[in-house]
């Protein structure tokens, strides 16, 4: 679909080209309750670090095969999105502005994130996804010589994500999110997209297994039909209010108005009381 180019070993979703977006999509729905997905792929380029873009994305979703700008793909999209970001582009914009992030909220890129939509909600690319993530950490996966991979885990209701991407042949966590309702009967797939910046993005292989999973009569009746994919307890799905901190000018003029309330606070309370006292002498005399 789109720019992606089918080799002998290996998908080219993107070349090392601007302007280029590619994907593959799964033919058939999985009915799976419990399944977990190893993606086996390469990011490689000529562009040096933060000057090459923009990523790639795995997709569990309703939807497929719409071109879009989340990576490739549509946005308000249905389902589970695991992006691969490279590009730190609220990062390129606050350097624009003369503003830094704290130590709290810096992020080193490339940077793995999560995402569940329920076709209401838009990817904030110019946030680089914060709003909407369930969780993220930093991967090093761009032109490196040994395989790397990502692995996706979803059972119980529960999603983890794990990378092998050291060259150790072990995996390392990622995110683990309890409460993650997705429903069966969506489509797999994996998309890319260059912009002003480029990289090659291949897909080597994607394999799918199927967990068996005991449960009890209770957990059956328990875990009914999910047909909206939803988090529980985060508030994931309602419009987002970025309360993610203050530049030191903010922080600056709100003590300083802070103390100046205070002070006049001090000041009418001792005029106040100095007429108080003022009456009270006259009443004696």
């Amino acid at each position: 679909m789109g720019d992606a180019l089918v080799t002998s070993d290996h998908v080219r979703l993107t070349p090392d080209q601007q302007s280029k977006q590619g994907a593959i999509w799964s033919r058939i729905p999985c009915h799976l309750r419990d399944w977990e997905l190893q993606v086996h792929f390469k990011i490689h380029g000529q562009g040096k670090k933060n000057l090459n873009g923009d990523g790639l994305a795995i997709w569990y979703t309703k939807e497929r095969m719409q071109k879009g700008p989340v990576f490739g793909n549509r946005d308000f999209f249905t389902g589970l999105g695991v992006f691969v970001d490279t590009y730190p582009n609220e990062e390129k914009l606050m350097e624009a502005q003369r503003k830094r992030y704290t130590p709290r909220t810096q992020r080193i890129f490339p940077y793995v994130l999560a995402m569940v939509g329920n076709g209401t909600i838009s990817y904030d690319h110019e946030r680089d996804g914060r709003p909407t993530e369930l969780g993220g950490c930093n991967a090093m996966v761009r032109n490196l010589k040994h395989d790397t991979f990502l692995f996706i885990r979803y059972v119980r209701r529960r999603l983890t994500i794990m990378l092998d991407i050291d060259g150790q042949h072990e995996w390392r966590d990622c995110l683990d999110v309890p409460g993650v309702r997705l429903p069966q009967g969506f489509y797999f797939g994996i998309s890319a997209i260059t912009g002003d910046l480029s990289d090659n993005h291949d897909l080597i292989s994607m394999k799918l297994y199927q967990l068996t999973i005991l449960r009890s009569k209770q957990e059956d009746v328990e875990e009914q039909e999910v047909l909206i994919p939803s988090v529980d307890n985060m508030e994931l799905l309602r419009p987002y209010t970025d309360a993610e901190g203050m530049s030191s000018i903010a922080i600056f003029f709100s003590v300083l108005f802070s103390m100046l309330g205070v002070f006049l606070l001090v000041v009418v309370g001792l005029v106040l009381y100095g007429h108080w006292s003022e009456s009270r002498r006259k009443r004696f005399y």
